[in-house]
């Protein structure tokens, strides 16, 4: 259950929608929205009465097999917290010739945040992420992500995909950008889901899953329970000196770090679940940045 942003096949103008059991409903032009910019203007409770009236029926739904899900994305920023997790803390610890950067955050008042892109560099369900060409260790960061209103206000969460360069960034912090911030380098989707249909946002279990050929590269497990930093803290500070008028995303880090020796190949398949939110495919291509 879930807004999607989608493409019928037989219609090719993109629009939101209502995913509930495979079958997607339009919002109606009474609701005010049918883009993420116009829906990111509305209040929480307005956009809460639009699902409710979707919902109790009255415009013709669309089978999901019918239509192409895109990234809910538009005008956003996709904003990212790093070090937010004491297994991530770690990994960047081990990779990175300046180790205390990593460690002073962790327990610093002020979170690590960065912006990691907008719609230009994102893909939704099964697009395909991308790994830099100049880069020798890259790995997938599946995330929490939290959709922010121009009001504020958390109107649900989604699933994000931090893909990023460890060797990169490794090799100096202050190539942060360069590893986490290029073309194909984030996924968003597969939908938002209502904040009131999550119970508990810091108790969610999340699952990554990296398929290679026909066998599995790797699997992993964490919690957002495991969470350093409580979600209410990272918005909080995302808006300090910021302003979003059509709405932000933040991916709120990672738990699940693959081992030293993994790195992502070209044709590799990352699956991401988190409870509740669904799962969000991507197969991964080899950026060339050479040209």
């Amino acid at each position: 259950m879930a807004i999607v942003r989608y493409r019928s096949l037989d219609n090719g103008h993109p629009q939101l929608g209502w995913l509930e059991n495979s079958q997607i409903t339009p919002f109606p032009k009474e609701a005010g929205f049918s883009t993420p910019q116009e829906l990111l203007q509305h209040h929480l409770t307005e956009i809460a009465a639009a699902v409710t009236s979707v919902r109790n029926g009255g415009t013709e739904s669309v089978e999901l097999d019918s239509a192409t899900l895109l990234a809910p994305i538009d005008n956003q920023e996709i904003w990212a917290a790093g070090v937010t997790y004491k297994r991530s803390r770690d990994a960047r610890m081990e990779e990175s010739t300046q180790q205390d950067v990593y460690d002073r955050i962790y327990d610093a008042e002020r979170p690590e945040l960065f912006f990691k892109g907008n719609a230009r560099r994102a893909v939704g369900p099964n697009g395909t992420v991308t790994i830099r060409s100049d880069s020798t260790w890259d790995v997938p960061e599946p995330e929490l992500t939290l959709v922010f209103n121009r009001h504020r206000e958390v109107i649900g969460y989604t699933i994000g995909n931090d893909v990023s360069s460890r060797s990169i960034e490794g090799e100096n912090p202050l190539y942060l950008p360069q590893a986490k911030m290029y073309s194909g380098s984030a996924a968003i989707g597969p939908g938002i889901v209502m904040r009131n249909e999550i119970e508990d946002p810091q108790q969610l279990a999340i699952t990554l899953v990296i398929e290679r050929g026909e066998s599995g590269a790797f699997r992993g497990e964490t919690s957002t329970g495991e969470m350093h930093r409580t979600l209410d803290d990272l918005g909080m500070w995302l808006h300090r000196g910021n302003t979003f008028p059509d709405g932000a995303f933040l991916m709120t880090g990672t738990g699940i770090v693959p081992p030293d020796d993994f790195t992502l190949q070209a044709d590799d398949v990352v699956r991401i679940s988190i409870t509740g939110l669904g799962t969000l495919s991507n197969r991964v291509a080899v950026l060339d940045v050479t040209a």
